[in-house]
């Protein structure tokens, strides 16, 4: 994608022009021979942008900006502390799930 960017072809305000993607699998193919391995990244990518797209311009804007001068994110101290409040939960819970998994496994006789 840096490449992407850096040839400048598919450049647009705030991510990539529509057809960027098939430039991307053609250059990732002469890197990876895997076909099944590339689609479930470039999924796992759009998944992921489409992520970081709506946390600043969503439909419902998270409070979360962009500064370009000092080229990073930006936002109030309270957006931050709900942001790491959430993420601290959701640590905790996949935690707990992994322990109760790991538990049940033992029991089981798996591992």
């Amino acid at each position: 994608m840096v490449d992407l960017y850096s040839v400048g072809t598919y450049n647009a305000y705030m991510g990539f022009k529509v057809g960027y993607l098939n430039d991307l699998e053609r250059m990732l193919e002469k890197v990876l021979k895997a076909k099944l391995n590339l689609e479930s990244r470039i999924r796992t990518l759009k998944r992921d942008w489409e992520i970081v797209y709506d946390l600043f311009n969503g439909k419902d804007n998270s409070g979360f900006g962009w500064d370009e001068h000092r080229q990073m994110v930006v936002a109030e101290d309270v957006v931050w502390n709900s942001y790491i409040n959430i993420v601290e939960e959701i640590d905790s819970e996949n935690v707990a799930t992994r322990n109760n998994l790991e538990e049940r496994n033992i029991y089981c006789g798996c591992e």
